[in-house]
């Protein structure tokens, strides 16, 4: 054991000193790890959803090192505060690495709903019962409940498919009038206030950019991500009212984020729809 002397003046070596040799600094590059640069050769990329459990910079750093490829900011949750703490969290990791990290902004798009029923809880919906989707504000019961997307009901056609909360109930439409869808329940299950309600065999009359995603979208082009990612794409339309938008608020020699279509109606694959849209 070697004792190290508190009184030797600085450089100058006592006998029961020893200096050490001064250690070479570690690189802190993708290529000076070679168990993680060789993930860079794959095709296939990694995408990770960053959440509350995944806000700090030392966890997307070991999401990063695991093999993250792409961090993707829900912009349907949170604030655009919060969005930009996220990104500058990210392009401290790529700096650190001198490795590119994509980022994502993935757009919320428009919310369908049912409304709401009288009793909290929601009902109980029975296999090939009928059911029906109205415009009436009154709240809902085993028979009906408020539909308060006019556009829904005029693009439904009998033998069109509803699907609500995510699928877990799935309506087929019978009958319709001016104001109303008469549905049979195919999938039973239960229905409560607020659940969403899909319509994969409707193209609806309206934009995929709300006026939130407008914001949204304007932030993301000031704050920089590489992607904008536009849910509710049903027609190429939607892809070149996205980009006239990202032209009118880019500045000038500012990087152009790329646009991600997210293909979840079967409306993209009618005619050449999807090649356009792509």
């Amino acid at each position: 054991t070697r004792l190290f002397s508190t009184t030797a003046k600085p450089g100058i070596t006592s006998s029961s000193t020893r200096v050490q040799p001064p250690q070479p600094q570690q690189e802190t590059t993708v290529a000076a790890i070679p168990k993680v640069s060789q993930r860079w050769r794959k095709s296939t990329k990694q995408l990770a959803t960053l959440g509350p459990a995944s806000s700090t910079k030392e966890m997307i750093e070991t999401l990063f090192l695991a093999g993250a490829d792409i961090f993707r900011l829900n912009f349907s949750h949170g604030s655009q505060e919060q969005k930009k703490e996220l990104l500058m969290h990210i392009r401290e990791v790529e700096e650190k690495y001198s490795h590119p990290i994509a980022i994502l902004g993935d757009l919320q798009g428009p919310k369908l709903r049912v409304g709401e029923f009288s009793n909290p809880n929601g009902e109980i919906l029975e296999k090939d019962q009928t059911f029906r989707l109205d415009l009436d504000e009154a709240q809902g019961d085993n028979t009906r409940v408020m539909l308060p997307h006019p556009e829904i009901i005029a693009a439904s056609e009998v033998g069109h498919v509803l699907l609500v909360d995510d699928g877990k109930v799935k309506l087929t439409v019978i009958d319709k009038g001016e104001k109303h869808l008469d549905c049979r329940v195919d999938v039973p299950g239960k229905i409560s206030n607020r659940k969403g309600v899909n319509t994969p065999d409707s193209v609806l009359d309206i934009s995929p950019l709300t006026p939130k995603d407008r914001s949204d979208l304007e932030y993301m082009i000031k704050i920089g991500v590489d992607w904008v990612a536009l849910s509710f794409v049903q027609q190429p339309g939607d892809i070149e009212e996205i980009h006239s938008l990202i032209d009118q608020h880019l500045a000038e020699d500012a990087f152009r984020p790329a646009v991600m279509a997210k293909i979840e109606k079967p409306s993209c694959f009618v005619g050449d729809n999807l090649e356009r849209i792509v």
